[in-house]
């Protein structure tokens, strides 16, 4: 059965423009996982469940992504999310940090570049999943916070 083509639009403002950021649809997300090398072992009919927890995640960490801007909202009130960068195979230094006394890595790490109102601010977000709670939200951690060379 072919995968759906089908985005959603998500909640979060795309900088630049009055819309918000679409989430790939599941063909375009096996496609990438594909060209990057990523989809051996990928099951074609797991990508609905694969997108619904990918797009899920990016709400997780837009809300915090807010938190964290509400400490200017004086300044900006209405932030964008104006790019990203996918980084997985580097640490973030507190990934690094936590990993040294957990022993737990991310399985992905990015990079947000916030429109505050003209002025752009890094966030970087480290994903963590724990296989206890696989099939749930639950099993995803997200950690973001405002890049050192953004405070």
């Amino acid at each position: 059965k072919p995968l759906s083509t089908s985005r959603e639009s998500s909640s979060i403002p795309k900088g630049g423009t009055a819309f918000t950021w679409q989430y790939p649809s599941p063909q375009m997300f096996f496609n990438a996982l594909a060209r990057k090398g990523k989809a051996d072992g990928v099951d074609e009919d797991d990508m609905e469940n694969v997108v619904f927890f990918h797009n899920g995640m990016n709400e997780v960490t837009w809300n915090h992504v807010r938190r964290w801007e509400l400490l200017h909202a004086s300044e900006c009130n209405a932030p964008k999310l104006a790019r990203f960068r996918g980084r997985p195979h580097e640490l973030s230094p507190l990934a690094r940090l936590r990993s040294w006394f957990s022993g737990d890595l991310p399985f992905d790490r990015h990079d947000w570049y916030v429109d505050r109102c003209g002025q752009e601010v890094r966030y970087v977000i480290d994903f963590y999943f724990d296989e206890e709670k696989a099939g749930s939200m639950e099993a995803f951690e997200v950690v973001a916070r405002p890049a050192l060379d953004s405070v």
